[in-house]
């Protein structure tokens, strides 16, 4: 299981929230791309970045920042944030990520997705499966779609998707556990799926947990900044 410490981005800033609510605001440190090279420094391989500002406003804004770290560590850096268009996941690919995560547009506008997908590949599309109550969540979480969780799982990877980061927005800051009840029934549903436990990781008997449940990937974050798991000890998973 790939271990993906979580840099999330606010005016440049590397900052945590609190189910999404930008009013949760705390910021960790004023450098990314020292965070980044603390995290490559010890071992890790992956990155999860996220574009706040550019969530917010609907194209990426802290493009910079993913060039900084692409070009000055050698993690693989998946970015989402903001990327409506062809446009914006050419700009965050030639900017140095590995894979964009596609968010609120999956749900949204989904044959853009799909040419996406068609354009780039399955390895560098990720579809965002955020969800509450086992439903859809979009727009940075305000809001939830009509489409079940499954059901949207299920239709991406019959048309070409197979990896999927999926938050359960309950989960997601609050140093409570992960949605693991809802990891292991997505896995038994679709075998093969390329899931990412994202949200709620506490622990690092928790992360050996997903691990051993088969989840391709685990997106730690907030539990990393507030000393909740030692990053060393983190570091012997990777």
């Amino acid at each position: 299981m790939r271990i993906i410490p979580a840099i999330d981005i606010i005016n440049g800033q590397c900052v945590r929230l609190t189910k999404g609510a930008y009013d949760t605001k705390k910021v960790y440190n004023e450098n990314p791309l020292e965070v980044a090279k603390m995290f490559a420094d010890k071992g890790f391989k992956y990155l999860h970045l996220v574009d706040l500002d550019g969530a917010r406003h609907g194209k990426p804004v802290n493009i910079g920042v993913l060039e900084q770290i692409a070009a000055k560590t050698s993690l693989e850096v998946d970015y989402g944030g903001g990327l409506r268009d062809a446009a914006s996941v050419e700009l965050a690919l030639n900017a140095g990520a590995a894979a964009i995560t596609a968010g609120s547009i999956a749900a949204k506008n989904q044959p853009e997705v799909l040419y996406w997908l068609e354009r780039w590949g399955a390895e560098r599309i990720i579809i965002g499966a955020d969800t509450i109550n086992g439903m859809v969540a979009v727009n940075g979480w305000q809001n939830v779609e009509s489409i079940e969780l499954v059901e949207f799982i299920s239709d991406y990877l019959h048309k070409g998707a197979k990896r999927f980061i999926c938050t359960d927005v309950s989960k997601d800051g609050m140093l409570s556990g992960s949605a693991v009840g809802l990891y292991g029934d997505l896995l038994s549903k679709f075998p093969g799926i390329e899931l990412i436990a994202s949200g709620g990781v506490t622990s690092i008997d928790e992360v050996r947990q997903l691990k051993a449940m088969g989840l391709w990937g685990a997106i730690i974050g907030k539990a990393i900044y507030e000393n909740r798991i030692n990053i060393n000890e983190l570091a012997k998973e990777v």
